[in-house]
């Protein structure tokens, strides 16, 4: 008997800068083609020059097919955000804010695929970023709160060490649909489906300028490696360009089937 997938997610890695942007535009159509995924998620916390995400650019990636995107660390970088986080619901922040009352915005977010909802979690993890409510507790909420609507619950786990965000993995094993991780713009090889069926990968990478160091011009980067002198990084405006991203199959359950990882640059081009 053939099988049916109930739901298939393409998750789409942090888009940093204009090079970002430009990937997300090109590829994004022939990526739904291909794979015809029912809902497309970007973290966009890096869309703008590097840092934040102005309404322009939020409306470009909307634009070029992103249906849901979440944030970061870099959520508030651009002051502008404040003025119209709380009016769209597809733009979601980290859920752990410690005073969630005064913070704007939201971290969690339903969107209807046909007959079926999907919730999409953003929460920001503690290791050497900052001081922020729990991610395990706050997100064991979130996702008993989603339990009351659908099964199908998606994680976007913005953090910097690997363990904290293999720790979300095991801990959401059999109550969320997939545990992704983002932030540190390197694409990890550790892709699997957990005993309980969550699907996992420890960080889906990055879309962005191609020849830098995570997506930012090197030289600088280089400088302050050699000389810890402070120096300014950039996003080149032009260049080589690289798309990551995860495509998530879940079942009728909830529970996922698999996950394909996707690494599209000119060493790795898009089959046509």
């Amino acid at each position: 008997m053939k099988k049916v997938n109930a739901m298939k997610i393409l998750f789409i890695g942090d888009i940093v800068g204009a090079p970002g942007r430009q990937a997300l535009s090109d590829y994004l159509p022939r990526l739904k083609q291909q794979y015809k995924p029912q809902v497309t998620i970007a973290n966009g916390e890096n869309a703008s020059g590097g840092r934040g995400l102005s309404e322009k650019n939020y409306k470009e990636l909307k634009t070029c097919g992103v249906d849901i995107v979440t944030m970061g660390n870099h959520t508030w970088d651009h002051r502008e955000i404040y003025d119209y986080i709380d009016r769209t619901p597809s733009l979601i922040r980290p859920a752990n804010y410690p005073d969630p009352e005064a913070t704007p915005g939201r971290g969690m977010t339903f969107i209807r695929v046909n007959d079926q909802e999907l919730a999409v979690i953003n929460l920001h993890g503690r290791s050497f970023m900052g001081d922020f409510d729990s991610p395990f507790k706050v997100g064991q909420q979130l996702v008993a709160e989603a339990k009351k609507r659908t099964d199908y619950i998606f994680v976007d786990f913005h953090a910097e060490t690997t363990s904290e965000k293999e720790a979300m993995g095991w801990f959401l094993d059999g109550t969320a649909s997939a545990v992704v991780g983002t932030h540190t713009h390197v694409q990890t090889g550790d892709e699997r489906i957990l005993p309980q069926g969550t699907a996992y990968v420890t960080d889906v990478g990055m879309t962005g300028f191609y020849d830098g160091i995570l997506g930012m011009e090197k030289e600088p980067i280089l400088e302050k490696f050699l000389t810890q002198m402070p120096t300014r990084f950039s996003v080149p405006k032009g260049g080589r360009k690289r798309l990551n991203a995860c495509l998530i199959d879940l079942k009728t359950d909830g529970r996922a089937r698999s996950i394909k990882m996707i690494r599209i640059d000119d060493d790795n081009p898009m089959l046509r």
